[in-house]
């Protein structure tokens, strides 16, 4: 490649003038020809340059200040093979330490056929990089907010769907008439209610019915099962986090609290809290205010809290496992939601209101049942309480071609008062003959979770308590 003596006046006034850097390297990889702009990007004078591998110099590390040696180089590599290159993602090192990214070409200078050297041109990217950073930042904000808007839309939307329709609590029996007349006389007072009963027997309906008639039925209603949440999640469900409060949170979120803020707020299975949680929780409900995990700020929050547990809350106390001053908190007012064993009255009316449902969710014209069928369900326990009567409902609904519905005889229903049987022995004959149907498979579409309607881990307690055990 020529030495810069030999380049033209008038080629030496454009390479000058261009505000690119430009190198010209002979075949050994040393420098023959550095325009000012290059010096005025890198800090180095070309008579410190010319004659010397430039590479020592500027090319020397990685940006992340490893070692880069020269045989790595693409300018070197275009050197051996002659082929141009093009790269963005590199930086050059200035003369005082500090290095900037870059964008460089090296392409090949051939004569007469010969390959007789390299010129390599470069920018400074600064810019670029800065902008594309602040982009990046930007998009992931933004996309972040959407998530987060996303996800209290959907579950806000989720607790006002057809939540200020008609009561969907449904019986005249004496004990339902006594928990309605309880309903309307706290609905509206704002203070804090417990609602107790067994699994199945409808207490979010409860809960939905006491939101409905309060001056907060135009606001949210926000639920959270305390029990479907690990102590670490549940924290964050229910007061929120701020961006890297922990790993895996990656943009603030709002909790439960602030999305029930002027409204109310359910806690299912509020006896599943951790004692941490507890603690929190009675902050809360004390003084109305909370921080977000990894945050100092105190929020204020004006809600309602209902809570709901099938355990005897008192027991837990006793047990240590439950806090005492949590439990007078929340049980202001206690309302208890009987089991279904209890109002059998009002069996005639529950299967009308749920085969009208499922009328609608699997299009069928369902009408009744028949007085056999219906005499069946009066006469059984039913341990899973109105959730497991929907559930049965259901299995035969999807099974008959008649909008007169009638049990099949395999349904297992025992009765549940019959002389000399204890309600603990008509619950474990039946659970017994359930898990006999399905060959003791307890979770599953097929498990007798399924067809009992309980919970799997609530299937397995009740066996343990019980003594039933797989032959």
């Amino acid at each position: 490649m020529s030495k810069p003596d030999s380049f033209l006046p008038e080629n030496r006034l454009l390479l000058d003038a261009v505000s690119e850097g430009i190198y010209g390297f002979d075949l050994n990889g040393n420098a023959v020809f550095i325009n000012p702009a290059a010096e005025r990007m890198t800090g180095w004078r070309a008579d410190e340059l010319l004659g010397h591998k430039i590479h020592d110099f500027h090319h020397h590390s990685h940006a992340d200040g490893s070692h880069y040696p020269h045989e790595e180089c693409p300018i070197y590599q275009t050197l051996k093979d002659g082929k141009a290159r093009e790269i963005s993602n590199e930086v050059f090192w200035r003369k005082d330490g500090s290095s900037f990214p870059v964008h460089y070409s090296s392409t090949p200078v051939w004569q007469e056929g010969n390959l007789k050297g390299v010129v390599a041109i470069f920018r400074d990217i600064s810019l670029q990089k800065q902008t594309e950073q602040s982009l990046r930042q930007a998009l992931e904000q933004v996309q972040a907010l959407s998530e987060q808007l996303a996800s209290e839309n959907s579950l806000l939307q989720a607790e006002l769907e057809d939540k200020r329709g008609p009561s969907q609590l449904t019986g005249s029996s004496a004990c339902m008439q006594a928990l309605q007349k309880q309903i309307r006389l706290v609905a509206n007072t704002g203070s804090t209610v417990l609602i107790q009963g067994e699994n199945g027997t409808g207490k979010e309906l409860v809960a939905r019915e006491l939101h409905r008639l309060s001056s907060r039925r135009d606001k949210p209603m926000i639920s959270v099962n305390c029990a479907a949440f690990s102590a670490s999640l549940l924290e964050s469900e229910l007061f929120g986090h701020e961006k890297g409060a922990f790993t895996g949170a990656s943009s603030r979120r709002k909790g439960r609290f602030e999305l029930a803020h002027r409204g109310t707020l359910f806690l299912d299975e509020v006896a599943e809290l951790s004692l941490e949680a507890q603690s929190k929780l009675l902050r809360v409900i004390q003084e109305q205010e909370f921080e977000r995990l990894g945050s100092s700020e105190t929020i204020k929050v004006d809600i309602r809290l209902i809570a709901a547990t099938h355990h005897d809350l008192q027991k837990r106390v006793e047990q240590g496992l439950f806090r005492m001053d949590l439990f007078y908190r929340l049980n202001v007012f206690p309302l208890r939601v009987p089991p279904l064993r209890e109002r059998v009255d009002d069996l005639p009316e529950l299967v009308n209101q749920l085969l009208k449902g499922l009328s609608v969710k699997l299009g069928k014209p369902l009408s009744a049942i028949d007085k056999q069928s219906l005499d069946k369900l009066s006469k059984y326990s039913w341990p899973g309480n109105v959730r497991e009567l929907q559930n049965l409902l259901e299995r035969e609904a999807i099974l008959t071609q008649h909008p007169i519905l009638s049990l099949s005889t395999n349904q297992g229903l025992q009765p549940g008062n019959g002389r000399g049987q204890t309600l603990a022995e008509v619950e474990a004959a039946h659970i017994l003959a359930t898990l006999e149907q399905c060959q003791w498979r307890i979770t599953g579409a097929q498990g007798a979770s399924v067809r009992l309607g309980l919970p799997p881990s609530t299937l397995r307690s009740r066996m343990q308590k019980l003594g039933i055990r797989r032959p």
